[in-house]
């Protein structure tokens, strides 16, 4: 009974890691353009560029984007607030951004709040992993 059980975890654990491994940029941009309500050809990889490079107004009226962390090119590393190390966010640099929907999500609610003072739209997300998908 405990070795059915415990088969039965290990296969319920070895399913869910399979379904977050076959997360792509693809994938994560037709969800996002089917939450906008749009076909995945609308999506803008030049919106997506244009998102990264504005300058926002922000905490303590110093302005951010998403450069000011990332870096002007997003193929290189980057650095947070605090001096940490941030890996690239171009697939092409970093073949693991865009393969875990929970933890885009995750960073998607924590960068726009901080960045844009606001959540981002599923259109800006679907944009934004557009333009870097094409990053080489």
């Amino acid at each position: 009974m405990i070795k059915r059980l415990f088969c039965g975890a290990v296969a319920a654990l070895g399913m869910a890691a399979a379904a977050s491994a076959a997360d792509t940029p693809a994938s994560l941009m037709a969800h996002y353009a089917q939450a906008a309500g749009i076909p995945v050809a609308a999506l803008s990889a030049a919106r997506g560029a244009a998102l990264y490079r504005a300058e926002h107004p922000g905490r303590n009226a110093q302005a951010a984007s998403c450069a000011s962390c990332h870096t002007a090119n997003p193929q290189q590393p980057g650095r947070s607030r605090v001096g940490k190390r941030i890996e690239p966010l171009a697939p092409a640099a970093n073949p693991e951004r865009f393969t875990d929907a929970a933890k885009v999500e995750k960073w998607f609610r924590r960068n726009c709040g901080d960045v844009l003072q606001r959540e981002c739209s599923a259109r800006e997300k679907g944009d934004f992993i557009a333009w870097l998908s094409q990053v080489q």
